[in-house]
């Protein structure tokens, strides 16, 4: 009896029956409903069986006028040896959607001697065979037009600027080899061992869904699959190298001689081989700062509460940088501490946009302003932040545009009173430069031992007197 489970989305997967002959195939089918079966993952290994291969079942009817159709794939399992064997609960992806399949036990016994069934469907046979004879279906292997091919959108950068690298599946408009992806999930991530430079920060762009889209390469139509796609900024001058790497694609071969009814293609797989890429990395030019800033196009947005500010009383200010690069290597700008101002430590927050095939954001430092001298000020003069735009080549800074006017008293005399450090080191500077016991004498201590010497005496003297 077949086992099976029938999921809301119109995905069944049948098991086959719980005995057969040692010389009868055991399948599992996934049957997508009025869909079309997009994607799945490997079928799964099972002890006593060896897999055989898969068919393509496909069938479309009209009842009523309503159109239902469905579409299969079936794994053929040959038995090696007979026995009572037990097909292990198993998780699947199909349509990239989890499924989980409850196991079961499959009884393989002799070989079962074939009988003619004569009322066999005609829907069974292929007609066209039955009239000229039947014969095994041959699978030709049809010559693909698609590559994988690893890109970055430059080959040459400076130190900590940022460059986009694509992994794709590329597919030919006129490709007519029939392929589809298998086991992604796991071959990306030993893919990803070997792509990620070690010399680089990333910010990967985190490709969810793979979805097909249209670019033209050198004039030919393509359809691109993009596998992985992250931006990579380099800490050092050492070039960065990607390697060749490998994808497993299920490639299908083709029925030489196709039937309406029949099966009209085989599984296969094929291994496509990405070609290595170096990209060039440059120093900074020379500046004090330049193994400090960071490198990208940014701009400032800045807020205040007030211009217009009373000594002592605080003010907040937010110094926004916006802009593209490596938002995470964004420092807090430079602050100049003198006694007009007091500086809080500020509050950081981080905003990361990653689209396009570039990386923007903004980087927010908040700070409490206080201010101790009254006066016209320009902000600019206390705070700044310098980077490198490996657009203009060229360093540049971001200030504050802020004057501000401050009013009230002094604060520079409270400040001091604060710390007065009291009488006691006022006396520190009359006293003498020598050095003196700080242990006070202990009079009892003393006087005991008097006392005690006394009476001793007094007793040697009683003692002699007799």
């Amino acid at each position: 009896m077949a086992h099976f489970l029938v999921a809301q989305d119109n995905v069944q997967i049948t098991l086959g029956p719980d005995e057969i002959g040692e010389n009868q195939p055991w399948t599992i089918t996934i049957t997508v409903n009025n869909d079309r079966l997009k994607n799945y993952e490997n079928f799964p290994e099972i002890d006593g069986f060896k897999k055989r291969g898969t068919s393509t079942q496909s069938q479309t009817s009209i009842v009523n006028g309503q159109v239902s159709s469905s579409q299969s794939i079936v794994m053929t399992y040959l038995p090696t040896r007979q026995g009572t064997f037990t097909v292990l609960s198993f998780k699947i992806k199909v349509n990239d959607q989890v499924y989980s399949v409850n196991g079961k036990r499959v009884k393989v016994g002799p070989p079962v001697q074939s009988q003619p069934d004569p009322f066999r469907s005609f829907f069974d046979r292929d007609p066209m065979q039955d009239f000229f004879g039947r014969s095994e279906t041959e699978f030709v292997d049809i010559k693909e037009d698609a590559l994988l091919a690893l890109t970055t959108n430059k080959d040459e950068v400076f130190v900590g600027e940022g460059f986009t690298t694509t992994l794709s599946f590329l597919v030919a408009d006129n490709n007519r080899a029939p392929m589809q992806f298998h086991n992604l999930g796991p071959q990306l991530a030993d893919v990803l061992k070997k792509l990620r430079p070690g010399n680089c920060w990333e910010e990967n762009f985190n490709i969810e869904n793979i979805e097909g889209e249209h670019v033209e390469i050198n004039g030919k139509g393509y359809t691109q699959y993009k596998i992985y796609q992250g931006t990579f900024y380099p800490l050092n001058t050492k070039p960065v190298e990607f390697p060749r790497v490998g994808l497993q694609m299920i490639k299908f071969k083709v029925a030489k001689n196709p039937s309406f009814f029949g099966q009209n293609r085989q599984e296969d797989f094929k291994t496509f081989y990405s070609k290595p890429k170096t990209v060039k990395v440059k120093e900074l030019p020379p500046h004090p700062l330049r193994d400090a800033v960071a490198v990208g196009d940014y701009r400032l947005d800045e807020k205040i509460s007030g211009t217009n500010l009373e000594t002592g009383q605080s003010t907040a200010y937010e110094f926004r940088i916006f802009g593209e690069g490596n938002i995470s290597a964004i420092e807090k700008p430079a602050v100049l501490k003198d006694a007009a101002f007091d500086f809080y430590e500020p509050n950081v927050k981080q905003n990361i946009n990653r689209e396009s095939s570039r990386v923007a954001g903004t980087k927010t430092f908040s700070y409490f302003i206080v201010p101790k001298e009254p006066g016209d000020y320009n902000l600019g003069q206390y705070m700044q932040w310098v980077f490198f735009n490996p657009n203009k080549k060229q360093y540049d800074t971001l200030r504050s545009s802020y004057n501000l006017r401050v009013k009230g008293e002094s604060q520079q005399n409270q400040f001091i009173e604060s710390t007065d450090p009291g009488s006691f080191y006022d006396r520190a500077d009359a006293a003498p430069n020598i050095l003196q016991a700080t242990a006070q004498p202990d009079w009892l201590t003393i006087g005991l031992n008097t006392f005690i010497v006394i009476m001793l005496g007094a007793s040697v003297y009683l003692l002699f007197k007799r």
